[in-house]
C-alpha cells in the first residue's frame, strides 16, 4: 500500500491578522455608525429645512397675495376717485360746450338786430333834407348799435377763451381717460396674478422675470404722478363753473339790454313820429287858417280895386267938370267957390286914389307872401308826411323782425293797439259808464 501526501496551496495574496481584521470590523462598524448618524442627521435637517422653506414660502405667497391685494385696493381707490374727476370732467365739458353754443347761437342772433338797424337806418335816410335831423331816434339807433358791437365784441372773446378752456380740458380728459384705462388693466391684471396659485396651468418659468426696463418708476413718482393728475384735472374744472355763469350772464345781459335799448328806441320813434304828427296837424290847421286868409286878402284885392275904379271915375269926373269950366266966358272966369271946392275933391280923389294904390300894392304883396308861405307850408307838408310814412315804416321793419323772430303767430286785427295798451299799463282801464 502506498502513501498518498496532501498538497496544501495558499492564495497568493497577502493575509492579515486576527487583530487587523478585527480592526477593520471594528472601523467599519464604526463608519457604519458615524455615516447612519450623519444620514439621520441630514434626514433631520433636511426635515428642518422642508419644513422651515414650506413656512417661508407660504408666508411669502402670504405676503405676496396681501400686498397684490394692497396694491388691487389701492389701484382700485384711485381709480374711483379718478374716475369720479373724470366724470366730472366730462359734465363740465359738456356743460361748457353747451353754453359756448348758446352764446355763438346768441352771437349770430345778434346779426338780425344788426341788419335791422341797417335798414332802419336806411329805411330813415329816404327822408327829404329838411326832416334829416339829428333826433333823439338817431341816437338811439346809434346806442343801439354800439351796444350790438359791444356785446358781440363781448361775446367773442368770451367764447374765444370758452374754446380755449375746451382744447386744454380734452388735452386733460384725454389723459384722465387714458390713465383711468391704464388703471382698469392695471387692476384686472392684478386680480388675475392674484387669482393665480402653484397648481395653476398657467405658470410656468421665465426668462430673468426680475429684470426692469426705462419705463419702470418708483411708487413715490407712480403716487405723484397720480395726485399731480388728479390735481390737474381738478384745477381744470375749477375755473369751469365761473366761465358759464360769464359766459350765461354776459348773454342773458346782452339780450336784457338790448331789449330794453329796442324798448327805448321804439319808444322814442313813437314819440318822434307823434312830434311830426302834431307838427302836421300844426302845419295842416295852419294852411287851413292861410287858405282861408287867402281868400279874404283876394276879396279885399277885388274889392279894393272895385274902389280903385270907382275913385278913378270920379276923378275923371272932377277933372273933366274943371276942364270943361275953363270954356267959360272970360267975363265968367273965374276962381270962384265951385272952382275951390272942385279942386279940392280932385285933391281928395287923387290922396285917395294914392292911399288905394298903396293899399292895393300892400295887399297883393301880402296875397303872394301868404301864397308863397302856403306853398311852403304845402312842401313842408308833403315832407313831414312822408317823414310820417317813413318813421312808421322803420316801426314796421322792427316789427317785422320780432314777429319772424317769434315764430307764427295767430292773426291780431289790432297789434298796434295791443302794443300800445301794454306799453301804457292800460290792461285793467275800463270804460266809464
Amino acid at each position: 500500500m502506498s502513501l498518498h501526501l496532501i498538497t496544501t496551496m495558499q492564495k497568493p495574496v497577502p493575509h492579515i491578522s486576527m487583530s487587523d481584521w478585527n480592526s477593520k470590523t471594528d472601523r467599519l462598524r464604526d463608519v457604519a455608525n458615524a455615516r447612519r448618524a450623519d444620514a439621520l442627521a441630514l434626514r433631520s435637517s433636511s426635515r428642518l429645512l422642508r419644513d422651515q422653506s414650506q413656512i417661508e414660502c407660504d408666508w411669502a405667497n402670504y405676503e405676496s397675495n396681501n400686498a397684490l391685494d394692497a396694491r388691487v385696493k389701492e389701484v382700485k381707490t384711485w381709480r374711483d376717485i379718478i374716475s369720479k374727476v373724470f366724470e366730472c370732467l366730462v359734465r363740465e365739458i359738456q356743460a361748457l360746450e353747451s353754453e359756448r353754443k348758446a352764446a355763438e347761437n346768441e352771437l349770430e342772433w345778434q346779426a338780425g338786430p344788426l341788419s335791422i338797424i341797417r335798414e332802419m337806418n336806411f329805411v330813415r335816410d329816404d327822408r327829404v333834407a329838411s326832416e334829416l335831423t339829428y333826433d333823439r331816434v338817431g341816437q338811439e339807433l346809434m346806442n343801439e348799435l354800439y351796444l350790438l358791437e359791444n356785446n358781440a365784441r363781448l361775446l367773442t372773446n368770451l367764447i374765444q377763451n370758452a374754446w380755449e378752456k375746451l382744447s386744454r380740458l380734452e388735452v386733460v380728459r384725454f389723459k384722465v381717460e387714458s390713465e383711468l384705462r391704464n388703471k382698469t388693466e392695471t387692476v384686472n391684471l392684478d386680480t388675475t396674478q392674484r387669482a393665480l396659485d402653484r397648481n395653476s396651468v398657467s405658470i410656468s418659468f421665465k426668462e430673468d422675470p426680475t429684470r426692469t426696463s426705462k419705463e419702470f418708476r418708483s411708487y413715490e413718482n407712480w403716487m405723484t404722478w397720480t395726485h399731480n393728475l388728479k390735481q390737474m384735472a381738478e384745477n381744470e374744472t375749477a375755473d369751469t363753473a365761473a366761465m358759464r355763469e360769464s359766459l350765461f350772464v354776459c348773454r342773458e345781459k346782452a339780450r336784457s339790454m338790448l331789449l330794453a335799448q329796442q324798448e327805448r328806441t321804439d319808444h322814442y320813434l313813437r314819440v318822434r313820429i307823434f312830434q311830426t304828427q302834431q307838427a302836421y296837424n300844426e302845419l295842416e290847421w295852419q294852411r287851413l287858417r292861410m287858405m282861408d286868409d287867402l281868400k279874404a286878402s283876394n276879396c279885399e284885392i277885388q274889392d279894393i280895386e272895385d274902389a280903385l275904379n270907382d275913385k278913378t271915375n270920379r276923378i275923371k269926373l272932377a277933372e273933366t267938370r274943371l276942364e270943361n269950366r275953363k270954356y267959360r266966358c272970360p267975363t265968367e272966369l273965374c276962381l270962384d267957390e265951385v272952382y275951390e271946392v272942385l279942386c279940392l275933391e280932385l285933391q281928395k280923389l287923387r290922396e285917395i286914389q294914392c292911399c288905394l294904390m298903396d293899399k292895393l300894392n300892400e295887399s297883393r304883396a301880402n296875397f303872394n307872401l301868404l301864397s308863397n308861405h302856403a306853398n311852403k307850408i304845402d312842401d313842408d307838408l308833403a315832407k313831414k308826411q312822408h317823414a310820417i310814412i317813413t318813421d312808421k315804416k322803420t316801426l314796421e321793419v322792427r316789427q317785422r323782425f320780432w314777429d319772424d323772430d317769434a315764430g307764427i303767430q295767430t292773426h291780431n286785427p289790432c297789434p298796434q293797439t295791443d302794443r300800445n295798451i301794454e306799453l301804457t299799463h292800460s290792461e285793467n282801464i275800463t270804460a266809464k259808464k
